[in-house]
């Protein structure tokens, strides 16, 4: 882990730039988080993200999918505020130690993201379980939203007996590794893979003393999303690009 980098400067060169050469957000579009409410985003096509810029742009509230970073600009709204965890500092709670032990039957590989047939079903299963009608499970859209990417990004494969049960991708980088996403089999519901995801993610932070580990955005008013604050003690973005505990 670099000693040098400062990621409180690259913030802060990063929102100079940003400052004068930002572009206009996209167009609006039914927010995925709060019913009856218009969404637009920021969206940057970003050519390489070199150790540390993305960490400066999540600290800025934006996340990165496929080759774009992207943050939430709605009108008259506020509420997709970025959430982290400070790793030395986290606690699980009796739920996420009931999850890891009811998942220490799982092997569990962290390498560079492969897309390959057996992923494709996976999270072709996973996205039709869900019917949500945001994405489409293509083999052509895993490949755009994970596995093109500008930054370091790693892979989880958790597997029972040589079966693929779930992904996990995160971005890594030096101070700071960022959840990505998570896709695994819906028919295995009690098992809380996506929990299971996190808390691993947490481990891996932890044993290459990687400071903070980021959850994406948190909505207090959205179950899909405030489930996040059950990691503590964690920390959300405010709109003074401030942390502070997270009370949720």
């Amino acid at each position: 882990m670099s000693e040098a980098f400062d990621p409180e400067e690259q913030r802060k060169r990063l929102l100079r730039v940003l400052h004068d050469k930002s572009p206009p957000p996209g167009d609006s579009f039914p927010c995925p988080y709060l019913p009856d409410r218009k969404a637009r985003n920021l969206t940057l096509a970003v050519p390489d993200l070199p150790a540390g810029l993305y960490h400066a742009f999540m600290d800025l509230n934006f996340r990165r999918t496929g080759a774009f970073v992207y943050r939430p600009q709605c009108p008259g709204c506020e509420e997709c505020r970025m959430l982290r965890l400070r790793v030395a500092d986290f606690r699980p709670s009796r739920a996420q130690r009931r999850c890891v032990a009811r998942n220490a039957d799982l092997s569990v590989t962290v390498g560079a993201p492969v897309a390959d047939r057996e992923r494709e079903d996976l999270y072709a299963l996973y996205l039709e379980a869900r019917h949500d009608g945001q994405m489409d499970g293509s083999p052509e859209e895993l490949r755009d939203f994970l596995y093109t990417s500008r930054v370091e990004t790693l892979e989880l494969a958790y597997r029972l007996d040589g079966r693929l049960l779930a992904v996990g991708i995160a971005d890594a980088e030096p101070h700071a590794w960022s959840a990505v996403y998570c896709y695994f089999d819906p028919d295995l519901a009690a098992r809380s893979l996506g929990v299971f995801n996190v808390l691993r993610l947490i481990a891996e932070c932890a044993g290459r003393g990687v400071e903070y580990l980021y959850l994406g955005y948190y909505v207090s008013a959205s179950t899909r999303m405030s489930y996040k604050a059950s990691y503590r003690p964690c920390e959300v973005l405010g709109r003074d690009g401030l942390w502070s505990p997270c009370r949720g």
